[in-house]
């Protein structure tokens, strides 16, 4: 049977010149000038975000938590003295600014958004599969940890339209399944991959997604779909007119794409993109009122695309991301990455002030207690335990303990000014499963509660 493959990257650059040219030529024949290429903030989202997604809507819930002080010494950490109470239906817009006078912050239920899949992966895949079902995509390879919620997420997304998906999982095959590794292990292909051969991801994915695909297909990248179906877009001919100029798509029943750990693509910045058009509605945070948005960082994605969104539609937000897994300059040198593929895919459509960023639009910052990444610090699980019990929301030690803790100290009316205080809750329920098993004595001591810091 012979190969179908898309156009190459060199096709695909030529195509977007084309488009280029074209609106150039419009430009020099209309006195309009750069308004008729040059997109503006909210033009440049619109079209950007003109295009089918994994979620229905997306719409998120909003809670206000309210910071006091409690008598006696209760609490660790950056928690001592302090208690916590949640109002799920605060006064959001305009309002915003009268009724958060007492020490408050803000949280985005992103971890509401799915029952297996963290929050910031829904957002980052939003994008994604709509992309993959419009190119009759069969297999879908990726990697993670032992405990990685990206693989999940992968894994429910693809069992869910029917893609096969393929995890390759750093390490060795627990002795129980649990967490993530569980439902990664029901919903998917899972292969441990010895650390000496995951060092290498770019050769290992690659590898494996040849042995996926055989004799009969081919392999993709992320980035190569979404450009073809953006410059598709753009020159406004169909999408299937132009893989019917290839031959029939049942013609090729193995295509491949590899997503890279923790969806590290330019393409997911744009569930992220939808999700800061929604939150800066008026009756929501809104466009004028300055905010702090406080991200727990794994590979880093979800931030550049909080930043990257903000600045495109002008708003006065700051995005602080605590650092977990890396250094602070692998977390700039990802953060350029991302901007630099994101220049590539929209260049000729951006404002002036759009293509002069080249980083600085995250505030890489350390955890409260920094540590090696996946472990947890003694008292931490407790702590979850008590925000828990005051609140109603879940956060675990890994990941959304550190941005909760961030969201509280930066609440003190003389850290946050005029801002308001907004944590974006990236989810994280099942990471406690899996935590459970490693900190067995930290876990024993949650029977005894927290009736008395009430």
């Amino acid at each position: 049977m012979k190969l179908q493959n898309l156009p190459t990257k060199t096709a695909f650059a030529a195509m977007r010149k084309t488009i280029h040219s074209a609106a150039s030529a419009e430009l020099f024949n209309c006195p309009q000038g750069v308004s008729n290429v040059r997109q503006n903030g909210e033009e440049l989202m619109s079209k950007l975000l003109d295009r089918k997604w994994t979620l229905t809507i997306p719409d998120t819930k909003i809670n206000q938590i309210s910071v006091s002080a409690t008598k006696g010494k209760q609490g660790d950490g950056p928690f001592v003295n302090i208690s916590f109470s949640n109002n799920t239906r605060p006064c959001l817009g305009d309002n915003m600014i009268v009724e958060d006078q007492d020490r408050c912050f803000y949280v985005v239920r992103d971890d509401l958004l799915h029952p297996l899949i963290n929050g910031n992966k829904a957002r980052k895949l939003d994008g994604l599969f709509p992309l993959l079902e419009e190119h009759a995509v069969t297999d879908v390879v990726t990697c993670g940890g032992c405990q990685s919620a990206h693989a999940t997420a992968v894994a429910v997304s693809c069992a869910e339209r029917g893609i096969n998906s393929h995890l390759l999982l750093r390490g060795e095959q627990p002795e129980i399944l649990t967490g993530y590794n569980l439902v990664s292990t029901i919903y998917g292909n899972v292969n441990y991959i010895p650390r000496s051969l995951y060092a290498n991801r770019i050769e290992m994915l690659t590898s494996h997604a040849k042995l996926v695909v055989g004799s009969n297909g081919y392999v993709l990248c992320c980035n190569d779909i979404f450009d073809k179906s953006f410059t598709t877009q753009m020159s406004g001919a169909s999408t299937a007119v132009q893989m019917n100029a290839h031959g029939g798509a049942d013609e090729h029943p193995r295509k491949v794409v590899i997503v890279n750990e923790g969806a590290g693509d330019a393409v997911a910045l744009l569930g992220i993109f939808r999700l800061v058009q929604y939150l800066s509605q008026d009756h929501l945070l809104g466009k004028k009122r300055a905010v702090k948005l406080v991200v727990d960082a794994g590979t880093g994605t979800t931030a550049v695309g909080l930043g990257l969104g903000a600045i495109s539609l002008g708003l006065p937000w700051e995005v602080t991301a605590i650092m977990l897994a890396d250094t602070i300059d692998r977390y700039r040198k990802h953060e350029k990455h991302l901007i630099s593929e994101f220049k590539k895919l929209f260049g000729f459509l951006l404002t002036d002030r759009l293509n002069e960023v080249d980083g600085g639009i995250v505030k890489w910052v350390e955890r409260y207690r920094p540590r090696r990444f996946g472990n947890v610090s003694e008292g931490e699980i407790k702590t979850c335990q008590q925000i828990a019990q005051l609140t109603g929301i879940l956060v675990d030690p890994v990941y959304t303990l550190s941005a909760w803790q961030m969201a509280t100290l930066l609440s003190d009316k003389e850290l946050k000014g005029d801002a308001n205080v907004v944590m974006l809750h990236t989810g994280g329920t099942l990471c406690m499963f899996g935590l459970a098993q490693r900190y067995k004595s930290d876990f024993r001591l949650l029977k005894d509660g927290i009736s008395d810091l009430k």
